[in-house]
């Protein structure tokens, strides 16, 4: 590269594909102004020469910088910067008519994958509640009488008590855990809550089994703790617990992470039988859990079930959840709960790093629970998004037929979707994007980065008619991919596939 050079350290180990790697280090020199409108891209052979990767990544990365409107690519050769950057990431405003949707602050469980708009995308990549349903006057009014309340000098590094309170009742009365103020633990996000346990539990070189299919930034967390991750295969009833099982015949594992009541990103409901079986292997074993409990409150048929900690084993699990789902965009509340001993630890390495909180933030918060508008905000919000996931199912069986195959989800924000054999899930987004809706394959959710047949498809962040138009251009991109041969596999060329939903690594060898 004589007249640019790429300053990026690629990274095998990342959750996120190296071609994406190149791809924003690429748009990151573009945004800086090291790279200008007009300006040549070395070629495809020669990059991958100095990078040393595979031609067909650098292809892979050329070819998402093209969807993000980044470069383009001239007839005769060569791949040059756009004259213009591409449009700034930034959430909508509740009056336009086909808003500009896009990876919003992670409230939680954002896509993995950074996907750039055109101006009026519309966003079925990412599980992002709808900002535009939540009460903004309640909580400006809560914020108010919070921020002249003398309570606000009451906060410490586990939380304002009053915050702890509210969450405490409310944890034992709708989801049977044995919670207590001084067992509960208020933290800025639920990824913080998930390293604070990771820190608490974790020495260097443990064992944590997790999820095969699961929540890239929780790996990483636990990751930094020192812990070697071993995925364990999921299907329709969740984590499969014969494979723990057969693990700890194997070997001492220090913890479980898991996504019990929604599994992350197949919404899969672990069973009962499960549940039990689990239990008593924490118990036998001494092993920890740690459930990452989402979004409970989202679940549309029946109650949801209520978690690990309530149930036989509890004492052996650390429960972490959520208010994000429930909050405004930025505001990330999470919460710990855990058993006196875990708990003594974990308030100590909070102090050591974070010792005050935010008290005007928790004492709001808390307003909205006393005075009833946290649980009236909930239930509207289930009735909608029971709506929309009704809306987004029916139009992908009318639309897209047999491409897509998907059972319709009893809670969660998305749907999990099988896609048909013969379609180049990577070239239909891209195509999308081009369209302007944003999706992408489940590849990124996978611990061992294989390619996966099936699509998470949210759709809390659009409205019944954003997401009929949604699916209309997902439809109007897999039409078009179809009416060119060269840009979608047949049954011959398509290579071999993962083995079934979130298996490990040694099932797939057996296979």
């Amino acid at each position: 590269m004589r007249h640019w050079e790429l300053a990026v350290s690629l990274d095998p180990q990342r959750a996120q594909p190296l071609f994406l790697q190149l791809a924003d280090a690429i748009a990151a020199d573009i945004r800086r102004g090291r790279l200008r409108a007009d300006d040549a891209l070395p070629g495809s052979r020669e990059l991958a020469g100095v990078l040393g990767l595979n031609r067909n990544t650098i292809v892979a990365a050329y070819e998402e910088l093209a969807a993000q409107g980044s470069v383009r690519t001239r007839v005769g050769g060569g791949t040059f910067v756009a004259a213009a950057p591409p449009l700034p990431l930034a959430l909508p405003p509740a009056t336009t008519d086909t808003p500009t949707y896009a990876l919003a602050p992670p409230s939680h469980r954002p896509s993995a994958t950074r996907l750039q708009p055109v101006a009026g995308s519309l966003m079925l990549a990412n599980g992002t509640p709808d900002p535009r349903l939540f009460p903004a006057r309640a909580l400006a009014r809560a914020f108010r009488r919070a921020i002249g309340q003398r309570s606000l000098g009451g906060a410490d590094a586990c939380g304002h008590p009053r915050l702890r309170s509210v969450l405490a009742t409310m944890l034992a009365r709708s989801r049977g855990l044995p919670a207590t103020p001084d067992t509960v633990m208020v933290t800025r996000s639920v990824e913080q809550g998930i390293d604070l346990v990771a820190r608490a539990l974790i020495a260097p070189g443990d064992v944590v089994a997790v999820e095969a299919l699961g929540y890239p930034p929780a790996w990483n967390a636990l990751r930094l703790a020192g812990a070697q991750l071993v995925p364990l295969p999921i299907d329709e009833q969740g984590l499969r617990v014969d494979a723990l099982a057969a693990l700890l015949e194997r070997t001492r594992v220090r913890a479980v992470f898991l996504t019990p009541h929604h599994q992350f990103p197949t919404t899969a409901v672990m069973s009962a039988d499960r549940r039990a079986q689990l239990a008593g292997l924490a118990l036998q074993h001494r092993l920890a859990i740690i459930e990452d409990d989402y979004d409970h409150e989202f679940h549309y048929a029946g109650k949801p079930v209520l978690p690990l900690a309530a149930g036989a084993g509890g004492a052996n699990v650390v429960y972490v959840g959520s208010l994000a789902n429930l909050l405004a965009p930025g505001m990330s509340t999470g919460f710990v709960v855990a058993p006196p001993m875990v708990f003594a630890r974990l308030a100590d390495l909070r102090a050591a790093s974070d010792p005050r909180g935010d008290a005007a933030v928790e004492c709001a918060i808390a307003e909205l629970f006393e005075d009833g508008e946290m649980l009236r905000h909930v239930r509207r919000m289930c009735r909608i998004y029971a709506a929309r996931r009704d809306t987004l199912a029916q139009a992908l069986e009318r639309r897209l037929g047999s491409a897509l195959r998907f059972r319709v989800p009893e809670g969660g924000l998305a749907l999990w979707t099988e896609v048909d054999e013969g379609v180049d899930i990577g070239a239909w987004s891209r195509e999308g994007a081009r369209a302007g809706v944003l999706f992408q394959g489940a590849g990124a959710y996978d611990l061992l980065q294989r390619e996966q047949p099936r699509m998470r498809l949210a759709f809390s962040l659009l409205d019944e008619r954003e997401l009929e138009e949604a699916v209309a251009r997902m439809a109007g991109a897999l039409a078009r991919l179809r009416s060119t041969p060269s840009r979608i596999k047949t049954l011959h060329d398509t290579p071999a596939r993962t083995a079934p939903l979130g298996a490990c690594a040694g099932e797939r060898r057996r296979a």
